[in-house]
């Protein structure tokens, strides 16, 4: 079954305004990873994931029948494929933000676990002998490496 040009080139444009959207959602929670503003990356979250589905879903459509844009113009494929570098890049910038933040967050909670244990006083018992020795005491702090 062939496509028709203007159904793919349709298709193409949606494709590249989907990609060019949601790259520039990503590229601003980037920002505000490097701009220590986490909040800000969190306020467009829901677009992002709702696009990122809409994208992950079209894509895989695209990638098991290639003629549904095949037949588009030149041009037009030219731009999508711009805009998918584009959005490759970016996701590359963000992974690093991500990486970067999660590096200072585990780097404080390590610090402050380090800290709450080092302020804890060490309690004095008497043993059986009649000498004064410290008693080990209970941290209740857990830290875990996937933060």
């Amino acid at each position: 079954m062939a496509i028709a040009a203007t159904d793919a080139a349709d298709r193409v444009e949606q494709l590249v305004i989907l990609t060019e959207r949601l790259t520039e959602l990503i590229a601003n929670q980037c920002q505000a990873f490097e701009q220590r503003r986490p909040q800000d990356a969190a306020a467009m979250l829901e677009e992002t994931s709702r696009l990122a589905n809409l994208y992950r879903h079209e894509s895989a459509r695209v990638r098991a029948d290639p003629r549904m844009v095949e037949s588009a113009p030149l041009e037009a494929r030219t731009r999508l494929v711009r805009a998918t570098e584009a959005f490759d890049a970016v996701l590359a910038r963000q992974g690093r933000a991500i990486e970067a933040a999660r590096t200072v967050t585990e780097g404080l909670v390590r610090c402050i676990a380090e800290e709450v244990a080092s302020q804890r006083s060490q309690a004095s018992v008497y043993g059986a002998g009649g000498t004064q020795t410290a008693a080990a005491t209970a941290t209740a702090i857990t830290l875990n490496k996937r933060a």
